[in-house]
């Protein structure tokens, strides 16, 4: 009788014990990773780099330690730069880095799927960086229309899997 006491005393110290451990335990909940990437656009970040693929975020801190976190499977990230004289060499956008040559400007910005559903049709104002940042559903083709000050870039982007996050070749014309 004795040992059978001893061993549920037992069995219920360390359920006791493993409660209060996940109860304390510093567990971190999934990021909002379009929280976390829109920080990274508007420049609230500190010793980081932070660059965004068809499918990832990759962060890497001052002593280049690497951070990857998938994006979602249903929403492709892409970020536009419109120009008028000056782009740059870019496939995927680095959040941290990346300069547009519009800064802080309005654009009338058009987005339609292959089968002719508007997804975009609204005045947008580009970020410090230059870049309108979007999410736009995976795996489709889009014509993209922007108008700034009366001049006008048409273009055809899409979200599939390896395809670019960062547009700069839309040339306002």
């Amino acid at each position: 009788m004795r040992k059978v006491l001893l061993a549920v005393i037992g069995v219920l110290l360390t359920l006791t014990f493993v409660a209060c451990e996940e109860s304390t335990s510093n567990k971190k909940e999934t990021p909002d990773i379009k929280e976390m990437v829109n920080n990274y656009s508007v420049g609230n970040f500190e010793d980081v780099s932070a660059s965004i693929t068809s499918n990832e975020l990759i962060v890497t801190d001052s002593d280049n330690k690497e951070t990857i976190y998938d994006l979602p499977k249903d929403e492709f990230f892409v970020s536009i730069a419109p120009f008028i004289n000056e782009t740059h060499p870019c496939t995927n956008h680095v959040l941290t880095s990346c300069q547009g040559e519009l800064v802080e400007e309005e654009f009338d910005v058009y987005i339609q799927d292959e089968e002719g559903n508007v997804i975009v049709d609204e005045t947008m104002t580009s970020l410090e960086n230059g870049f309108i940042d979007l999410w736009l559903p995976r795996d489709k083709t889009y014509q993209v229309k922007i108008e700034h000050k009366g001049r006008t870039a048409e273009s055809e982007i899409s979200t599939f899997e390896g395809d670019n996050t960062c547009i700069i070749t839309i040339q306002l014309v």
